[in-house]
């Protein structure tokens, strides 16, 4: 059964950017990858990946060179966006409905990451296609900026832990 999390870090005050679109404040705290609830061993875990297009473009900007996924990645976009070299990129205006079949196909018995922004995991939960939602909480309030998730949705907590810097939260996302 194909099993997908909503894994990100946000502030404090629940943004996942600030106000100019910067990661800034999020890139050079610590952390450990392989600590509880690390990166790592939850990338050894995905499959196939859904992304926003303002997440991809940031990569690309930002960080081209570290492009660290092998599987598929959906982007969910109505712009024109080129694909990283070298890389399964799949650029969509589908809706995550007919997506979400994709992925799980290409995912096999992997899971599915949906990476971001908080709309696009939004759009997964409102159709019941978001299984858990896990955030790193960094020690930092922006007061503006991208919200983590922009819709009400009922979660329930399951676990949690401390890893370098920031508080990390696991939920379960419950039935609308």
């Amino acid at each position: 059964m194909t099993f997908a999390t909503y894994y990100t870090a946000a502030s404090l005050d629940g943004f996942l950017v600030d106000s100019d679109n910067s990661l800034e404040w999020l890139l050079h705290r610590e952390n450990d990858e392989r600590g509880p609830m690390g990166l790592a061993p939850f990338v050894d875990s995905i499959g196939a990946i859904a992304m926003g297009a303002n997440t991809y473009q940031w990569i690309i900007d930002h960080d081209p060179d570290t492009w660290a996924y092998d599987v598929p990645v959906w982007v969910f976009t109505h712009r024109e966006l080129t694909a990283a070299p070298g890389r399964d990129i799949r650029f969509t205006t589908d809706p995550v409905t007919t997506v979400y079949e994709q992925m799980a196909a290409a995912a096999g018995d992997k899971n599915l990451w949906v990476m971001g922004g908080g709309d696009l995991a939004g759009q997964f939960a409102d159709h019941g296609l978001l299984d858990e939602l896990v955030v790193w909480f960094a020690p930092v309030t922006l007061g503006a900026g991208a919200p983590l998730l922009p819709r009400r949705r009922e979660l329930k907590l399951t676990e949690v832990a401390m890893n370098g810097e920031f508080a990390c939260a696991r939920y379960q996302v419950l039935p609308a």
